[in-house]
């Protein structure tokens, strides 16, 4: 059993999910029509296929690290993100999502939570497939790994930028 200060000392890997552990593929289609449907698009996010690159990266990364989760998601979207997590056997890991009526750029509100997390905890890594994001967090002074492994959408990117949406 890990003692409470072990848990606590072990640094962070942080992990987006849509584009990253998640493949957002066959959900595309709600944001490419006018207007975007957003309650389809999130609804689709519990059949989202694993993208086995990340995945095998959580787990990799569970070994020496505690592993908690950054999405740029809705909080409603909670139940069905920690059923999904734990269908592909995801490590354990707090989620933390965006309030439901934050509409900030994803690159705004994750690294705030980045921010936040680092003044406790040593963050290892953060893996996430939106450049904006990789790129702020990198000039931050935190490190990332580019997930580059999902076909990158226009439709997504538009969203989590100009729209706040994911």
């Amino acid at each position: 059993m890990v003692g409470v200060k072990e848990k606590i000392s072990r640094p962070l890997a942080v992990f987006d999910l849509d584009g990253t552990l998640a493949d957002t593929a066959h959900r595309q289609r709600f944001l490419e029509s006018k207007p975007r449907d957003w309650d389809a698009f999130f609804a689709a996010a519990a059949q989202d296929p694993p993208l086995a690159e990340g995945i095998a990266l959580a787990r990799q990364s569970a070994q020496d690290c505690e592993v908690v989760y950054l999405t740029g998601r809705p909080e409603r979207c909670r139940r069905d993100t920690e059923d999904w997590l734990a269908a592909q056997g995801l490590p354990d890991g707090r989620i933390w999502m965006r309030r439901n009526d934050d509409r900030r750029p994803a690159r705004r509100t994750k690294l705030e939570i980045l921010r936040r997390l680092a003044r406790n905890r040593e963050i290892r890594v953060l893996v996430d497939d939106d450049e904006l994001v990789c790129e702020d967090a990198e000039r931050a002074g935190f490190r990332v790994v580019r997930a580059r492994w999902a076909a990158a959408s226009a439709a997504l990117r538009d969203a989590q930028e100009r729209e706040g949406r994911t």
